[in-house]
């Protein structure tokens, strides 16, 4: 997996280096392609579901939460672009996103990325012995609740191994807060992946049958890495440096 996770690691690196005003998701999809061909990786996402996935990244700009499909429109200045990518090595599966500023944002959108993110790394921090699934959710609250900003609670992370998404599901929220559900116990692989809202949470999905929406058309910001439970804490297997500069 950890093979895998560094694949999903470069090709978002290549493709957050190419986000700006007047690129294409279509042009994204197509930076991700090359690297899963040059690794010889398999996407996780095309083809995936009914009716089945057409691309190998979910792009998701502007009031798009996840699924976006990626299109021929230019990526606009002030937008916040999410860009979803799995990859498959050896049968096993390495999934993540980051969201990116297109051009210069407000204020506003900047902070509520930059929160997202940090929900993320603190959910990342609680993946270790001893812990329990709920740990999870109750990070994320923690960071993103006191600004305010819509949080999904329909949208999940989920378990990850020989399968894209694999029991548990791994919400982002903790009614009963900390120490509650599975114990996270060494060789437990999660992916992660906090969605919060400049709005409210309320969602719809449009017609193509993927794309998630706000439904008051705020912007979201959606991040995501996949973390193994080692004897020794969280191993960020989406992270170039396995998570050691944020954890």
């Amino acid at each position: 997996m950890r093979a895998a996770g560094l694949v999903v690691a470069e090709a978002l690196e290549r493709m957050t280096e190419a986000v700006r005003p007047g690129a294409t998701t279509t042009q994204l999809d197509r930076i991700a392609r090359d690297v899963l061909d040059r690794h010889g990786a398999v996407s996780s996402f095309l083809g995936y579901g009914d009716p089945g996935f057409p691309a190998v990244i979910c792009a998701s700009v502007g009031a798009a939460v996840v699924h976006g499909i990626p299109d021929g429109r230019p990526l606009e200045e002030g937008e916040l672009c999410s860009i979803d990518f799995g990859a498959i090595v050896d049968g096993w599966h390495g999934d993540a996103a980051v969201t990116v500023p297109v051009g210069t944002c407000s204020p506003e959108l900047l902070e509520l990325n930059r929160v997202t993110e940090e929900s993320l790394w603190a959910a990342l921090r609680t993946v270790r012995p001893g812990g329990f699934l709920s740990d999870v959710g109750a990070a994320v609250e923690s960071v993103v609740r006191p600004h305010g900003y819509g949080l999904l609670e329909d949208y999940t992370g989920h378990g990850i191994g020989t399968e894209m998404h694999e029991p548990p599901y791994v919400p982002n929220l903790a009614p009963k807060g900390p120490g509650h559900g599975m114990p996270l116990d060494v060789g437990i692989v999660l992916a992660v992946e906090p969605m919060a809202t400049l709005g409210r949470p309320d969602v719809v999905t449009l017609a193509d049958d993927w794309t998630v929406v706000t439904a008051d058309g705020m912007q979201a910001s959606h991040w995501e890495h996949t973390v193994a439970v080692t004897p020794d804490g969280p191993w960020v297997l989406t992270a170039a440096d396995g998570g050691a500069g944020r954890l």
